[in-house]
């Protein structure tokens, strides 16, 4: 059995904005609005300095942010391409058949047909809908969209995930 993460990726500073010291946040969540609920979280792999949330605006998908302290553009370009994390214990309940993305790492992937594929990889979150990245047994990649039509199967219990590939998707 894997160790359950403490810490998840909650988003990641892409750019300033503004000069106030405000960052622009590219969120890693599916439900945008989470960060009107963060008060506090880490940057990158320093889990011992806390980084408190002054406010929180939305512009488009991007989370505009001013975190505590930090005042000027100049001081805000230091935190960017920092990922942000936090504890598991800040993070919400999860519903039933939802899961921590950093706990799914790592997990079987099988066909319907019940032919190992891979270890689930990564997971990449677009707006439209995850992407499920696939190391297959000779180290090639597939990339398997995270809809109900082609991943009809999360077994969290078994660690494997039921794949029904189309045409053209494993080769």
């Amino acid at each position: 059995m894997m160790e359950k993460l403490t810490h998840f990726k909650v988003g990641q500073i892409v750019n300033t904005q503004g000069l106030k010291g405000e960052v622009r946040v590219y969120p890693f969540t599916d439900d945008i609005n989470r960060f009107d609920d963060l008060k506090e979280f880490y940057l990158g792999k320093d889990l011992n300095a806390t980084w408190e949330v002054e406010r929180v605006r939305y512009k488009g998908n991007m989370v505009i942010m001013k975190i505590k302290n930090i005042d000027t553009v100049e001081m805000a370009e230091k935190l960017k391409n920092k990922f942000m994390y936090v504890s598991r214990e800040n993070g919400r309940e999860l519903e039933e058949d939802e899961y921590f993305i950093s706990d799914m790492i790592g997990i079987d992937v099988y066909t319907v047909e019940g032919n190992l594929v891979g270890k689930l990889d990564d997971v990449l979150q677009y707006s439209a809908n995850d992407v499920y990245v696939v190391k297959g047994l000779e180290g090639q990649e597939y990339m398997i969209p995270a809809i109900m039509k082609f991943v009809p199967t999360i077994d969290m219990n078994e660690r494997k995930m039921i794949i029904d590939p189309i045409k053209g998707m494993l080769d």
